[in-house]
C-alpha cells in the first residue's frame, strides 16, 4: 500500500467515474484499476461494488477512504514540514479583514518588494467568514481579521492584536464638521458607512446610544473594503465609522475630521492573528506576525 494509491481511491471516490478519475489522476483508466485492485490485494478486501456502470463504495472503502483523507492531510503537512526545516517556503498567502486590509495591505506590498524581493507574497480580501473556509482548507496561512467576528474553534489559533480606536468621521467642509457636540440624531441625518460589524459591536453602540445605533438600522452604506468608504465620504456628506488609523492621512492632511460624538464613542476594533492548530509555520510567518504587530502599534 502507498499514498499514490490512497490518493487514486480518493479520486474515484469523489468522481464516481474510473474514466473522470484516471483524467484527474493522469493515469489511464487500466493504470488506476490496477493501483485500485492492489490496493484490495493489500488491504484483504474489496472496496469498490462494480454495479453495471456505477461503483460505489463498499464499507471497508468507505473506512478507507475516511483514513486516507486524513492520512495524505497528515503527508501533506510532514512534506511542508521539511520544506521550512530545509530553509524553503518563500511565499505567503494572507487574508486580510476589511479593517486591517486598510492598514496593511498597501505597507506589506511595499516592505515586501523592498526588503524581501525574493519573497513571494498573495494577499485576499474578503468576508472572514470566507477567509476561514479558505485557511481550513489550507488555501491560506494566516488571517489578520477582526476578533469579534471569529468564534473560538479547537482547529484555530487566536492570537489578540490589540484594539484600534474608533470614531465617526466626515469631510472638513461637512454641515457638522467642527460642531463641539454632535448627538446621533444629528449623525443619523446623514448616511453612514462602514463595514459589516459584529454582534458584539452592535450590542455595544446600541447600549451606548440606544435602538437607533443598531448598525442595522444605523449604517446605510456598506462594504468589506474600508477605501472604498473613505472615498465616498470624501466626495459626499456619508459618514464613516470605523477605525481611526484606517483614515489618519485624510485627518493629517485636513481633508477629514474626527466628529465630536456626544456621548464620546467607546467602542473599539479588535484584531487578531489566526493560523490553524497544529500546523507547521513557515519561518517567514514569524517575520509577517512581527510585521503586522509593527504596523498596528505604529497606527
Amino acid at each position: 500500500m502507498n499514498l499514490k494509491a490512497l490518493e487514486h481511491l480518493l479520486a474515484l471516490a469523489d468522481t464516481g467515474s474510473f474514466s473522470r478519475a484516471a483524467e484527474q489522476c493522469c493515469l489511464t483508466q487500466s493504470a488506476l484499476s490496477r493501483s485500485i485492485q492492489n490496493l484490495e490485494q493489500a488491504l484483504g478486501g474489496q472496496l469498490l461494488d462494480r454495479i453495471g456502470k456505477r461503483n460505489e463504495l463498499t464499507p471497508l472503502g468507505c473506512e478507507v477512504v475516511a483514513r486516507a483523507r486524513r492520512i495524505l492531510l497528515e503527508a501533506s503537512e510532514l512534506r511542508r514540514s521539511a520544506e521550512r526545516l530545509q530553509g524553503g517556503g518563500g511565499s505567503i498567502r494572507v487574508g486580510l479583514g476589511s479593517g486591517p486590509g486598510a492598514l496593511l495591505t498597501t505597507p506589506l506590498l511595499c516592505h515586501a518588494a523592498e526588503q524581501h524581493p525574493d519573497l513571494r507574497v498573495s494577499i485576499t480580501r474578503g468576508p472572514t467568514e470566507l477567509q476561514l473556509l479558505q485557511l481550513r482548507a489550507r488555501q491560506l496561512d494566516a488571517l489578520v481579521v477582526d476578533a469579534r467576528r471569529v468564534a473560538p474553534a479547537p482547529d484555530l489559533q487566536i492570537d489578540p492584536l490589540g484594539d484600534q480606536p474608533a470614531g465617526f468621521v466626515c469631510r472638513a467642509d461637512h454641515p457638522l464638521a467642527g460642531q463641539p457636540g454632535v448627538g446621533l440624531e444629528q449623525l443619523l441625518r446623514y448616511p453612514v458607512a462602514s463595514t459589516p460589524l459584529s454582534d458584539e459591536v452592535a450590542r455595544l453602540l446600541v447600549e451606548q446610544y440606544g435602538p437607533t445605533a443598531d448598525p442595522q438600522l444605523m449604517v446605510s452604506l456598506q462594504g468589506e473594503e474600508v477605501d472604498s468608504l473613505i472615498a465616498a465620504v470624501e466626495r459626499s456628506q456619508a459618514i464613516y465609522l470605523g477605525i481611526l488609523a484606517a483614515v489618519r492621512e485624510g485627518l493629517a492632511a485636513g481633508r477629514l475630521v474626527e466628529l465630536k460624538l456626544q456621548p464620546p464613542l467607546r467602542v473599539q476594533a479588535r484584531f487578531a492573528y489566526i493560523t490553524l492548530q497544529g500546523r507547521t509555520q513557515a519561518p517567514v510567518l514569524a517575520w509577517f506576525r512581527a510585521f503586522v504587530a509593527r504596523v498596528l502599534q505604529a497606527g
